[in-house]
Formats: structure tokens, sequence, C-alpha cells
């Protein structure tokens, strides 16, 4: 496969686009998968004018335990999923750069569940609630489409749950190293008179390679369908519960010297006795987060059925709520030191909830959609000092203490967008869409009764209009040629406006509370010209891209607790994606390739802080240079697959591969992960015991020559520790049994 380097101009990576998808000798008939991202309606993936991947379900059974996204979607170009090791904090997500700035949580993705946000109003997602073993598939939208979904879709991931087909029961086993084991249930059938039922409950936890790494999991699925004549609606309701330990990340020289550790302030185990003011090594902190979140869906579908312009209305309803309680590693003097610290412990409910309405039409060539969405959030936010006694003389860490922080958050959008497509030819095809829209985020102080604090309510709001132009040209059967421009929009998340930037006063940092008003949000240009060819035993695809964005959001310091944000200019993002599988000669052997390669820099130079203390006479602010690698990006990816389905359980062993270059840790690009290439072995098969009973066998060794390597990196950490290492060897077992009714 082919990997480009840092020096190989665009137009060279066009040349490869073109030599893929019209030299390449055609070898392995793909399936006609059918998407609906991205679309007015569901088409082919070969029919959409855009790039988007489809994961269906036997990939996704075949990648993991089912617990996380990065399981199975490393295989997807473009986009970077990393696990962390650590179920304190989100996934690693980026799309063509676009998220990576992402410390915690998931940025600048719209992320779905059958429909349903998993994307506030403000632009942050998490996706650890997503029930990826019920899923029928996952798909995967990259590029100017993306618009579409509105602010802060730099990409989109949505998941699908499995419809109800026959009556079955279902229980899954997992038992894997580090203590890994889950227990799975799940029930589908139809109920009559039109509706099914399909539920799900599992059970997970892990001890983690490191100290202080521990974690559960509980997620519970039903799905409530009912179809009639000319309706569909589906009911989802969906609880999750994930208390789990955080061992935070390692600094260069720790994770050279024992990848498997965590830091000794991390853990449990407090000592007052041993305590030493100012000396990090007498603390210990007992880092952790627990989460909880419940939430109620309902879909409603309606076919018009006289023919006329109106073909389908669907109306999305949601309401939920989530609560975090997270307690962190900052030191009693820390918190002590300011009256807008924020305390070292957050806790915070959120209630969200919206509403997505939507009508369906064709008129001649010409179909679209048409619709308007409401999001609302309100974080009833609080922190508190993670310590009791006082700054000098804690008496426990760990803990629940005095109040910081009380306040109430609110982000609310409003939402209307148009997309059609019309046929010019059977050939070729023009879609086009806009979306209009405004955000507005405000903070209401309800903590101001310490001298000299202030009411550090705020307010703002941010417009936008997102258009998007696509062509779609079928010059041969098999072979589709697309191209696509739009502009997008990204606002500041409510974390991200928390915390103004500190003043020098007779070069001392003075910091002040309150909304961070001096924040924009920002703008994209982008760009995408791609070719998809299918034939018989043989699937390509190629995707240039380059978006350039202004007023890009950037770092300007991260330490003590305060996350604080900045415009930093102008940004480019370019690059190259290929995919391609082949089904040899070769009884059952299977190949699959995909690479990426990206170019993501800052145009413009910027400060910006690296160090506590930051801006000082003893810590001042450092320059970000133009052509700095954006933090959390890297050059190049690889993912390839050899798959030998043989034997008489019908199974099938495979070899994959994955290759990262390295990593930029923080904007100064001072710090990196190196780069790093890991090998994993597996075997699956499918058993049928008797005319109603199929047993599905998993066995994977990840990691298999053991290599050490970082598996994702905490961008721009203040304190230096960047480094979340990566799994060590590990061998996962599992098992499936089904039984239909």
């Amino acid at each position: 496969m082919f990997l480009m380097t840092s020096s190989t101009p665009l137009r060279t990576s066009l040349a490869w686009a073109c030599w893929l998808a019209c030299v390449a000798q055609p070898a392995l008939a793909q399936t006609d998968t059918v998407v609906v991202t991205g679309s007015a309606r569901a088409q082919r993936v070969l029919d959409a004018p855009f790039a988007i991947t489809a994961v269906d379900a036997e990939q996704l059974r075949n990648a993991g335990p089912m617990v996380n996204l990065s399981e199975a979607l490393v295989a997807v170009p473009g986009l970077v999923v990393n696990s962390r090791n650590n179920y304190a904090q989100d996934l690693q997500m980026s799309s063509r750069g676009f998220g990576a700035r992402a410390a915690f949580g998931v940025r600048g993705l719209r992320l779905y569940t059958d429909g349903i946000p998993a994307t506030m109003p403000d632009g942050q997602g998490q996706v650890a609630h997503f029930d990826i073993a019920g899923a029928q598939r996952i798909e995967v939208l990259r590029g100017p489409f993306s618009v579409l979904y509105g602010n802060s879709s730099g990409g989109v991931v949505a998941v699908f749950t499995q419809p109800v087909k026959v009556a079955q029961a279902e229980v899954g086993l997992d038992a894997g190293s580090f203590g890994l084991r889950q227990a799975r249930l799940g029930v589908a059938m139809p109920l009559g008179d039109g509706f099914d039922l399909r539920a799900s409950l599992s059970q997970f936890e892990i001890d983690g390679f490191r100290p202080q790494s521990a974690a559960r999991r509980r997620l519970a699925n039903v799905r409530l369908g009912w179809q009639g004549a000319n309706d569909t609606v589906t009911v989802l309701v969906n609880d999750h519960v994930q208390p789990a330990q955080d061992p935070l990340g390692l600094d260069l020289a720790a994770f050279r010297a024992n990848p498997r550790q965590s830091v000794v302030f991390a853990q449990a185990g407090f000592d007052p006795a041993a305590y030493v003011a100012n000396n990090i090594n007498t603390m210990r902190f007992d880092t952790r987060k627990d989460t909880r979140q419940t939430q109620v869906g309902v879909n409603w579908r309606h076919q018009f059925a006289d023919g006329g312009v109106l073909r389908e209305s669907a109306l999305t309803a949601y309401h939920g709520s989530r609560g975090v309680t997270a307690w962190q590693a900052i030191t009693p003097t820390t918190q002590a030191s300011s009256t807008t610290q924020g305390g070292g412990m957050v806790d915070f409910d959120r209630i969200y909830r919206g509403l997505d309405a939507k009508l369906g039409w064709q008129l001649g060539a010409v179909e679209g959609v048409v619709g308007v969405t409401a999001e609302t959030q309100e974080d009833d936010r609080r922190g508190y000092e993670n310590f009791t006694g006082t700054s000098a003389a804690p008496t426990a860490m760990g803990v629940q203490g005095v109040l910081r922080r009380n306040e109430l958050n609110n982000a609310d959008s409003r939402e209307a967008y148009l997309q059609a497509q019309w046929l010019l030819a059977p050939a070729l095809a023009v879609t086009g869409g806009v979306r209009s829209g405004e955000v507005k985020l405000r903070t209401s102080d309800r903590f101001i009764k310490l001298p000299n604090n202030k009411d550090d309510s705020g307010a703002l709001s941010f417009n936008y209009t997102n258009p998007v132009l696509g062509l779609r040209w079928t010059p041969a059967p098999g072979w589709a040629l697309h191209a696509s421009a739009a502009r997008g929009f990204e606002s500041p998340t409510l974390g991200e406006l928390a915390y103004r930037p500190a003043t020098l006063v007779n070069n001392v940092p003075v910091t002040e509370g309150g909304f961070n008003t001096g924040l924009s949000g920002q703008t994209s240009k982008q760009y995408e010209v791609g070719s998809k060819w299918q034939r018989a035993g043989f699937s390509a695809e190629a995707v240039v891209f380059q978006a350039d964005t202004a007023n890009e959001i950037g770092v300007l310091s991260n330490t003590g607790g305060r996350s604080v944000f900045q415009n930093v200019g102008r940004t480019q993002r370019r690059g190259l994606e290929l995919a391609t599988g082949w089904q040899t000669p070769l009884p059952g052997l299977r190949l699959q390739a995909t690479a990426t390669w990206l170019q993501a820099e800052y145009l413009d130079g910027f400060d910006t802080c690296v160090a506590a203390g930051c801006p000082s006479a003893n810590q001042p602010r450092v320059k970000v240079n133009p052509g700095n690698r954006i933090a959390g990006t890297n050059r190049a990816s690889g993912w390839a697959e050899a798959a030998w389905r043989t034997g008489p359980l019908g199974g099938e062993f495979a070899l994959e591969w994955r290759a990262v270059a390295r990593t930029a840790a923080n904007d100064v690009n001072t710090f990196y992960a190196n780069g790093y290439a890991l090998a994993h072995l597996r075997w699956s098969g499918k058993l049928a015991v008797g005319p109603t009973d199929t047993v599905e066998l998993l066995a994977r060794i990840d990691n298999l020559f053991d290599r050490q390597h970082v598996g994702s990196v905490i961008v721009n950490d203040g304190n230096g520790r960047f480094f979340e290492p990566g799994t060590p060897r590990s061998l996962l077992l599992s098992a499936r049994w089904q039984h239909r009714f």
C-alpha cells in the first residue's frame, strides 16, 4: 500500500487518485451497500457524491468486544479513533483533523445513534453509550457534505440499530487480558399487529494494564417499533452507567521508563501525615469519573400515498439527562491561590432535548428534503475542592470539599435546512443544500459570595449559513466520480468559553473568572474530489480534499484545571484517502487496505502557554510558528487485512496491520508521540447447533508482537503529561449464542 510523505505535493496526490480509479485492474464484487447519512434519501455508496464508509455488523463483531468505536473504525480512511485505555475519558476522535484539539470528549464531529444526536448544541459529544453490539451498521461521512448537519460538523458518525426480522434470544460472553469481562443479554421479537421489540442489557468490567485504570459499564437499550400501511413509529430508550478510574497521562521520561505505570498522585491512599505542601508525590487524588445517562427518543415516519409532490414526512423528538462527577489531580495550593479557581472536583447534571421535523419531496427529476431542528441543553454545573481540611494541612483527598463553583450553563440551537438532488441525465446528478442556524451560549453565575468574586455571567450567540454543492458523474458501470465544495462553521463549546485569559500586572499573571467573550467561532471552506470503482472482485476509492479554516479555535493555556482557548488565525488541512478491497483468485482469500495522508498545519503564527504560571516573567508565552502541525494530527496512517475463510465451521483466519506516523502532542511541536506499526491476529467462526441455534466464536490477539507505543495523546497538556500508553499484547475470547424461536 502507498503512504504519502510530508513533501508530496497535492498534484501528486491527484495523480495517484487518478491512477487508482483509471488504471488499477478490477478483481472483487462488493455488495451494493445502501447508506442514508448525508443524503436526501437512501442510496448506494457508489451513487453518493461524497466520501462515506459503512461498517457492517460482521466487521463490528470481529473487531473486538464491541465496547469502543476504536475497535472497528480504525479501518476508515481519514478518521482517527484512538482508545485512550482510560474509560474516564471518551475516545480521541477527529475527521481530517477536525476535532483533534479536544483534550477530552469529542469536538468538531456530529454523532448520532438511530437519528438521536449524541452531540450537544454547543458542539461537544460523547459516544460511551453507543450500543455497538446491537448495531446493524455504522456510517461515517467525511468532507464537505457533513456541513449539512450544522454546527461543529467536520464529520459525521451515525450508528443504526439492527431491525427486528425474526424472534430470537442472544447471550454473549467476553473474557480477555487485564481483567476484561463482559456479559450481554438480548431479545428480539415481532409482537403482532405491526409491533416489534428489541432489548439488550450488557455489563462490562476491566481492571486495565495500568494502576488506577479499572472501569465498569452497564448499558441497557430498548427499541419498540410499529409499522402500519403508511406509518412507522420507533421508540428508543437508553440507560448508561459508567464509573471509571482515571490513570492520567505520562510525561516522556515516565513513558520511556515504564509505559504500564500511572503517576502516583492519581492513585488512592492519601496519608495526611506524609503530606508536604507543594510536593505532589505526597498527594493521592484518587482520580476518577462517574457517568450516568438516560435518554428517550421517538421517530415517526409517514409515507404519502397520493403520488403528489410530498413523498415522506419524518419527526424525531428526544429527551435525556446526563450526569458527571469527576475528581481531578489539582493541588490544594492551586485551588487556594485564586477565588476564580473552580476546584478539583467537577459535578454537573445536564438536561437536553431536541426536535427534528422534515419533509421529503420530489418534483420531476428533482427530489429533496426540507426541515427544521431545535435543540437545547442545560447544565447545572458545580465545582468543589477535592480535599477537606486546609490547603496547608488537608485531612483527605479525592473527596468532595468546599463549594468553589456554581453556575447554570445553557446552549440552544435553531436551524433550517434544505437539500436536493437533480438528475440531469442517467449518469449525471447535481446535489446541493444549505443549512442556516443560530447557536446561543450563556452562563448564569450563582457563586458570588466570596470577597472580590464578581458575577461571571455572560452570553454569546453565533449565526451561520453553510451551503454545499456536489456533482456525481458515472462514466461507466461501476465507476463514479464526484466533486463537492462547502462552507462550514464550528462554535466554541461551553467548556471552551468557561475561562478568560490571564492578564499581566507587574509581570504577575492575574486570572479572572467569567465567560471568554473574546472567543469567536471558526469558519471553513472545504473541497473534495473523489473516485469510486466497483467491479466483480475488486473495489477502490480515492479522495483528495482540502479545508481552509479562519479563526481556528486553539489552546492558549491548559493548567491548574483551567483550559483557556483563543482564536489562532488560519489553518489548512489537505490530504488523500485511499481504500481498496480484492477477492483474490485463491478460494476464500480476501485482501483490504486503507491509507490516509494528512497535512494539517497553522498558516498564521500565534503565542501560547506551555507551562503553569504562564504568562509571567518566569514563564512567558512561546511562539507557535506558521507551518507547525496541528496538535493531535499525524501525516500518515494505514490499515490492511488479509482474511482467509476455510474450515468446517466456516471459520476465518485474519491478519490485521495498522501503522501510524508520529503524532504532534502540542502546537509548539516540541513533543511528538512516535509512530508505530501493530499486527493483530484473529479467528472467527460460526457453528449451527440444530435447526434453531447458532454459536459464534471469536479469538483475537491484539498487538501480536507486544510493541510499546503511545495509543493517544492529551493535546497541549500544560503539565507535559501528553502520552497515554497503548495496549500491550492482549487476548480476547468471545462467544455468542443465538436461539431463534
